[in-house]
């Protein structure tokens, strides 16, 4: 990390303690806040290496607080395996580095998802259409992911139309977005875009994503979890549109 400047370190510090800080208000976020802010200053191939240890850790400590891990991975495990392959797909476009066009891609992902989640109906997916409509979604999740760092879509919005009680849901998300996590690292490595100073980093902001997380949960009850959430996409929709036009000019 010798290369790594005093305003780098703590700029990545800084966005990976306000990302745990939305997940512990939230119960999400960590990898949408993370990229945006990151994919701000630095190419999205740099902020998704950054990305990987602070997103793990976080989602597999999400994943593992509910009871039904099992039933929910055998219901799921077809969008999961579609996830993984997507991904590794995926990332061989973010792999190239084109800095200008991933950027783009990125600010296009943060937001359509911040629009949908403001914006967007509720849906309700039949029970006879997920078995067709999970490998699909998966597979569209992953390509997103590998392009452009962003676990979110459209794997979030499908989670939500399947009408799961709360705390599947948010076990749900958490084995979703830990597939993704892993399947980014594993495309990047393959990719050779993985590198290990980038990797030493990544472990290190760990430790303010869980300080973000232990200070949201402790404010939760403190400030409306709906009104949190709503500014944070707000915020997220403005700053997918600046991306998303930053080739242009």
């Amino acid at each position: 990390m010798s290369d790594v400047s005093l305003v780098t370190l703590l700029w990545v510090f800084v966005t990976f303690f306000a990302a745990g800080l939305v997940k512990g208000v939230t119960g999400m976020g960590l990898p949408t806040v993370a990229m945006g802010l990151l994919g701000a200053v630095m190419s999205p191939l740099a902020a998704a290496s950054l990305l990987i240890a602070p997103s793990f850790v976080t989602n597999v400590w999400q994943l593992m607080a509910g009871p039904r891990l099992g039933a929910l991975a055998a219901r799921l495990w077809p969008m999961l395996l579609a996830i993984a392959l997507g991904t590794v797909l995926g990332a061989a476009w973010i792999a190239r580095g084109d800095a200008e066009t991933t950027t783009g891609l990125l600010g296009i992902a943060l937001a359509l998802y911040a629009g949908v989640t403001l914006f967007g109906r509720q849906c309700r997916v039949p029970p006879r259409m997920e078995r067709a409509l999970s490998p699909l979604v998966g597979g569209a999740t992953g390509l997103v992911t590998g392009a452009t760092g962003v676990f979110v879509i459209p794997a979030v919005p499908y989670l939500q139309a399947l009408n799961l009680p709360k705390n599947d849901l948010v076990q749900a998300l958490g084995l979703s977005f830990t597939a993704s996590t892993v399947a980014l690292a594993f495309g990047l490595g393959a990719h050779g875009a993985f590198r290990a100073d980038e990797a030493l980093l990544s472990a290190l902001a760990v430790l303010p994503a869980l300080g973000g997380m232990w200070a949201g949960q402790r404010v939760r009850d403190r400030i409306s979890p709906a009104a949190f959430r709503r500014g944070f996409l707000i915020a997220l929709l403005l700053l997918g549109c600046e991306m998303a036009a930053r080739p242009l000019y």
